[in-house]
Order: C-alpha cells, then structure tokens, then sequence
C-alpha cells in the first residue's frame, strides 16, 4: 500500500524528536532548577506556581512526543496543540508587546524558537487527515 502524499514521516518524527528535546528539557529545568532558568535567561522573578504550570506543560508536550516519535500518526493532535497555544502566544503576547516598545531578550529568544515550531508544524503535520478533510489525491 503507498503512502499518503501528504503524510512525511520522517518531518514528523523530526518534530517529535525536537519537541522532546526542546519542551522536554527545558520543562525539566524549570521545574527541577528553576532559579537558574529565571537567571539563565533574565526573566523577571516569577510566581512559581505559574513558573511550575509552564514546566510541567513542557515537559509533558515533551513525554508526549516520545509517544509521537513512536507513533506519528496517532499522536499528531499534540502538534496541533503546540501549533495553537504558540501562534496564539505569538499573535497575543508578543506581536502586542512589540508593538508597544522593545521585549526583553527573553520574549525574543522564545518568539524564535516557538517560530521555529510553528513552520516545522506547518511543514509535517498532514492537515488532511489530521482535520479529516479529503483530498482530490485521497
């Protein structure tokens, strides 16, 4: 049986591995070392519930693509998910912000790499059968 055209698996596995490596490691950070996360990268102090909330959900997109990396297919909702809060973060906190004066080096630093997600997602997620919209090559 041949594949899906729209179906890259091996962008999709690429996806997984890095969402693993950048959200799974950096969620580990702040959650097991947090001061030097907020030194690292000079962010204001923090509430460290908050901080503990964004830790913990990077750490679990980066669990979750262990499971995708397995499983492209299956797991695909999760990059539509990552796709979404980071172009809603982009489009509301940092387009605004930019707008308004200069963002610290740190909303720089995330806006590129949450960039870099986004086109990765744009290029490897098959939105056709991920949306369950047919194609003319279904």
């Amino acid at each position: 049986m041949a594949q899906h055209p729209s179906i890259r698996l091996g962008w999709l596995k690429l996806l997984y591995a890095y969402t693993v490596a950048g959200a799974g490691i950096f969620g580990l950070i702040i959650l097991l070392i947090p001061k030097t996360f907020v030194a690292l990268f000079a962010i204001p102090a923090w509430e460290p519930f908050l901080l503990g909330v964004v830790g913990s959900a990077f750490l679990a997109f980066g669990l979750l693509g262990i499971l995708g990396w397995r499983s492209p297919l299956q797991f695909i909702p999760i990059l539509l998910l990552q796709m979404a809060y980071k172009t809603a973060w982009l489009v509301f906190v940092f387009i605004p912000q930019l707008f308004a004066g200069s963002p610290p080096f740190y909303a720089w630093f995330v806006a590129a790499v949450f960039l870099s997600y986004i086109v990765l997602d744009a290029i490897a997620i098959p939105f056709d059968r991920a949306l369950g919209v047919k194609t003319a090559l279904a």
